[in-house]
C-alpha cells in the first residue's frame, strides 16, 4: 500500500469517527497523524464538521496543527471566525509567538484587538511586541521563544536552563549566549553542551562570532544570510544589539517560496497563486495587466499602419513581422529572467549594473548574429533572394540585442528606483519588444527596397 492510499485510509477513518460521535477513536487517530497531515485533514472538512473537531481537540493541540498551516490560506479568517472567540484566543496563544503573529495580520483590527482582549497578559504582550514590527522584515519573522544563556555559568546549569525552556523554544539546536544587559555576546550549540564537561564554563567555549540580522533587515536579505551560512536559525537584534528573537530556517523556507512565487508572478503578468476558479474574479485580476498591454499593442499596430505603403509595395516584407518580433520578444523574456535572478542575489548590485548590462549586449549580439546568419541562410534558398535575406537577418540581429538590451536594464532601473523588478513582466518587455523590432526591421527594410520589391 502506498503512502496516498494509507492517507486516505486514515482520512476516511477520522470522518467515519466524526459520523459517528466516536471522540476517543477520533482523538486517537487524529493525534496520530504527523502535524502537516492534520492540517490537511482538517482543510478538507466541511465547516459542520470543523465544528465538531473543536469539541475534540484542546486549543493547544488545534495550535500545533495551526503552526503549519499557511497563514495566508484564503480561509484563515473563516477558520478563526467559526470557533468561539475564548477558544481561538486561547489557540492563538498556544501558537508559536511569530506564526500567531502572521495569522493576526490577516485580520482586521477590531479582531485581532478581540482576541488579544481574551488572552492572558503574557501572551497578549508577547504578540503585540512582534505586531509593530513592518511586514516582510526579520521583526516580523522573529519568534520570541527561543533559549538564551549567560557567560558566567557552567554547562550544568546551562543544560538546566535548556531542558526547562525547550518545551516552549521553537528550536534548541542553537543557544544564544548575552551579558547582563541582554546584548548578544556569543553563540553555543547543543552539540557544545553535550560533549563538554559539565563544570565547563560557557565563556570558555561559547563562539564569539556570532552572525546575526538586524530587526528592520528586508526578508529576502535575511533568507541570502540563511542560503549562504546553511544556518537553522539567525538572531535578531536591535540597533544596540540586544537579542530581540530568532528567525528559524522554516519561516526562510516559506519566505523563499513567497518571493520565488511573487517573482514568477511579475514575470508573468499575473498572480500565479490565484487559486479562484470563478472565472469573473480570475478574469478582473488579469484584465488591468491585459488592457494596458492592448493599448502598448496599439502602439505597434500603429507603427505597422506608418508603414503601410511600404508593405504594399513589398508585401513579402509582412511575412516575416511575427518572426522577428516573436523571437525578439523571446530573447527579451530570457534577459529579463536572468536579470531579475542576478538582482535577487547578487549583493554587490552597484558594481554589477553596467556588467549585466554590457554581458547582456554582447550576449544579444552574439545569439542576434548566430539566428540572423541562419534566417539569412534561410531566407536567401527560399525566397532566392540574398538581400532580402540580408535585411531580416540584419533586423533580426538587431531586434534581439535591442530586447536583451531592454530586458536587463528595465529591471536593474526599476530596482535603483525602488521598485519589484520583477514587475517588469515577460508581457511588458514582449510588448515593448514587438514595437523596437518593428521599428528597426521597417528602418532596415526601407533602405534595401529597390532589391526586393515583388
Amino acid at each position: 500500500m502506498d503512502e496516498n492510499q494509507e492517507l486516505t485510509e486514515r482520512f476516511d477513518q477520522l470522518n467515519q469517527a466524526l459520523k459517528d460521535n466516536d471522540i476517543q477513536g477520533f482523538r486517537e487517530a487524529f493525534l496520530d497523524l504527523h502535524i502537516y497531515e492534520q492540517g490537511q485533514f482538517y482543510q478538507s472538512l466541511e465547516a459542520d464538521d470543523r465544528q465538531i473537531v473543536y469539541t475534540y481537540l484542546s486549543p493547544k493541540e488545534l495550535a500545533d496543527m495551526f503552526d503549519v498551516i499557511e497563514e495566508d490560506d484564503e480561509n484563515m479568517v473563516d477558520y478563526l471566525s467559526e470557533m468561539r472567540p475564548a477558544y481561538a484566543a486561547t489557540m492563538l496563544a498556544e501558537m508559536y509567538t511569530d506564526n500567531a503573529v502572521d495569522l493576526l495580520n490577516t485580520l482586521d483590527k477590531k479582531q485581532t484587538a478581540k482576541y488579544l482582549s481574551l488572552m492572558t497578559a503574557e501572551a497578549a504582550s508577547e504578540i503585540k511586541e512582534l505586531l509593530h514590527y513592518e511586514d516582510e522584515t526579520a521583526g516580523s519573522l522573529m519568534t520570541t521563544e527561543f533559549v538564551s544563556i549567560v557567560a558566567n555559568q557552567t554547562v550544568r546549569s546551562a543544560m538546566y536552563v535548556l531542558k526547562n525552556a525547550a518545551d516552549v523554544a521553537e528550536t534548541i539546536y542553537y543557544i544564544y549566549v548575552v551579558d547582563t544587559d541582554n546584548k548578544l555576546v556569543g553563540v553555543i550549540s547543543l552539540r557544545d553542551l553535550i560533549i563538554n564537561d559539565e563544570d565547563t564554563m560557557i565563556a570558555d567555549i561559547l563562539n564569539e562570532r556570532v552572525m546575526s540580522v538586524h530587526v528592520g533587515d528586508d526578508q529576502e536579505d535575511v533568507a541570502q544570510t540563511f542560503r549562504d551560512y546553511d544556518f537553522l536559525a539567525l538572531p535578531v537584534t536591535d540597533y544596540d544589539d540586544h537579542l530581540l528573537g530568532i528567525v528559524t530556517v522554516d519561516d526562510i523556507i516559506d519566505v523563499i517560496d513567497d518571493e520565488a512565487a511573487s517573482d514568477y508572478s511579475g514575470l508573468a503578468g499575473v498572480n500565479v497563486e490565484e487559486v479562484s476558479e470563478n472565472p469573473i474574479k480570475a478574469s478582473s485580476r488579469r484584465l488591468p495587466w491585459l488592457i494596458t498591454l492592448l493599448f502598448l499593442g496599439m502602439a505597434t499596430a500603429s507603427l505597422i499602419s506608418h508603414y503601410e505603403e511600404l508593405v504594399s509595395e513589398a508585401s513579402i516584407l509582412a511575412v516575416f513581422i511575427s518572426l522577428i518580433t516573436g523571437t525578439a520578444g523571446n530573447a527579451g523574456t530570457q534577459s529579463l529572467a536572468v536579470a531579475v535572478r542576478r538582482l535577487a542575489i547578487n549583493d554587490d548590485k552597484e558594481n554589477s549594473f553596467m556588467k549585466t548590462v554590457v554581458g547582456e549586449v554582447l550576449t544579444g549580439l552574439f545569439t542576434g548574429a548566430i539566428t540572423g546568419l541562419t534566417i539569412f541562410a534561410i531566407v536567401a534558398v527560399w525566397k532566392q533572394n540574398p538581400i532580402l535575406g540580408f535585411v531580416i537577418g540584419m533586423a533580426m540581429m538587431c531586434a534581439i540585442t535591442v530586447a536583451n538590451l531592454a530586458g536587463s536594464l528595465i529591471p536593474m532601473l526599476m530596482d535603483k528606483l525602488g521598485f519589484d523588478p520583477a514587475v517588469a513582466s515577460g508581457p511588458f518587455i514582449t510588448t515593448l519588444s514587438d514595437l523596437t523590432s518593428v521599428l528597426i526591421y521597417f528602418n532596415i527594410a526601407s533602405l534595401f527596397m529597390n532589391y526586393f520589391i515583388q
